[in-house]
């Protein structure tokens, strides 16, 4: 099995999110591999600030073992109206479950905050991603220059009842 795709995702754990996080989720946000090229703008400055991290429900999955201590990715869920914000996986560690394990994570924090779907504007590389995870393709949402001036596919994650 290669390292990359080797499963960590046993040596991971889930936590709530803290103003201290804030630093290592811009790096994760901004050094993104699926972020280059054309798609640098759209992450250029962009900052996950402690304010960020306070308003919203964010969880970040930190490893153990081999990546002990090391935030290896994050996302950010809102309630109202429901939408997954943001999901990061750190380059080095994507193809090992650890996205998987964020998705199942924030579908149990909807479940338990009583709602029924998350949408999702995805970034085109990672379309193939929300499919996998098993989000619905319900759209697309348009171009928004200049931060981001192409569409992009819009999913849903369906909540089912507890």
């Amino acid at each position: 099995m290669s390292s990359r795709t080797s499963p960590v995702s046993r040596s991971v754990t889930i936590r709530r999110a803290v103003a201290r996080d804030a630093k290592r989720l811009t790096r994760l946000v901004r050094g993104s591999g699926a972020y280059t090229g054309m798609y640098a703008a759209a992450v250029a400055g962009y900052r996950v600030g402690p304010d960020y991290i306070e308003a919203h429900r964010a969880f970040v999955a930190v490893g153990a073992g081999e990546h002990e201590g090391r935030v290896l990715g994050f996302y950010s869920l809102v309630l109202a109206p429901p939408e997954l914000d943001l999901l990061f996986v750190a380059d080095e560690v994507q193809g090992r479950g650890i996205g998987r394990l964020l998705v199942a994570h924030m579908r149990s924090e909807a479940r338990a905050a009583g709602l029924d779907r998350v949408k999702v504007v995805s970034h085109l590389p990672a379309e193939g991603f929300y499919h996998r995870a098993g989000a619905v393709r319900t759209g697309t949402a348009r171009a928004n220059p200049p931060a981001v001036p192409w569409d992009r596919p819009e999913f849903e994650f369906r909540i089912p009842p507890a």
